[in-house]
């Protein structure tokens, strides 16, 4: 019975470990990879103008503090659906409300990441701004295809 239970536990621990992971690297490493994309286009191929960096570097300042903020929040979040796994050792409410908050978290950086990117694209000409478009479009669908 009780080695039953400890393979219970630790199978609950690894899924929250694979859960976790998942998450962390859905919310921190593909945005980097689009935004890797969309700075290289907005330093190298749209040619700013001075003022137009600075106010794109302020913008993306901005952004990274308040990234950053949000990744706390979201490993806090699986830090407590983690704890929710191992009180409940199943799908029950804790676990739930621990879920429910991860989505939120992961939600609101996903807003903020779009504010971000429509406060750039303010600062740009129309026609910088098509180039830029067609750059988000395609970083945002590049997985579809």
């Amino acid at each position: 019975m009780a080695s039953r239970r400890l393979l219970l536990i630790g199978l609950i621990a690894f899924a929250a470990a694979i859960a976790g992971v998942f998450v962390g690297r859905t919310v921190a490493d593909a945005p980097k990879a689009n935004e890797t994309e969309l700075h290289a286009l907005l330093h190298g191929q749209l040619d700013l103008t001075a003022e137009q960096e600075m106010r794109i570097e302020q913008i993306e300042a901005d952004f990274a503090s308040r990234r950053r903020a949000l990744e706390l929040e979201m490993r806090a979040a699986n830090v407590r659906l983690a704890q929710a796994i191992e009180a409940e050792h199943g799908y029950g409410p804790q676990v739930t409300k621990a879920i429910d908050e991860t989505h939120e978290v992961m939600g609101e950086l996903q807003k903020e990441t779009l504010k971000h990117l429509f406060a750039m694209r303010g600062v740009l000409s129309p026609e910088q701004a098509e180039m830029f478009d067609k750059s988000v479009v395609k970083a945002l669908t590049a997985d579809a295809q």
